[in-house]
């Protein structure tokens, strides 16, 4: 099963900081399983998961891997969203 993956990254670290994983089959509900502050920071930075058209992108078995990389340089810091 596929899931759907938000990394965070600090200080060019390769590791990230933060990893977020929802399974694919949940994810209308994911978002209300989220932490609060964790989504809050990703609104901050314009990012608004769109469940319904993650769950349209899932369906295509030939989407995988990263769908979106947000890199913000002044503060060092980078989260990717990947179908994994």
């Amino acid at each position: 099963m596929a899931n759907l993956k938000i990394r965070t990254f600090n200080d060019g670290n390769t590791k990230p900081t933060t990893t977020i994983t929802v399974p694919l089959a949940i994810i209308r509900y994911a978002k209300k399983l989220m932490p609060k502050q964790f989504t809050k920071e990703l609104q901050e930075k314009g990012i608004d998961i769109d469940t319904d058209m993650i769950v349209e992108l899932s369906q295509n078995k030939e989407i995988r891997g990263t769908i979106v990389e947000i890199e913000n340089h002044q503060k060092n810091e980078k989260i990717v969203i990947a179908i994994e």
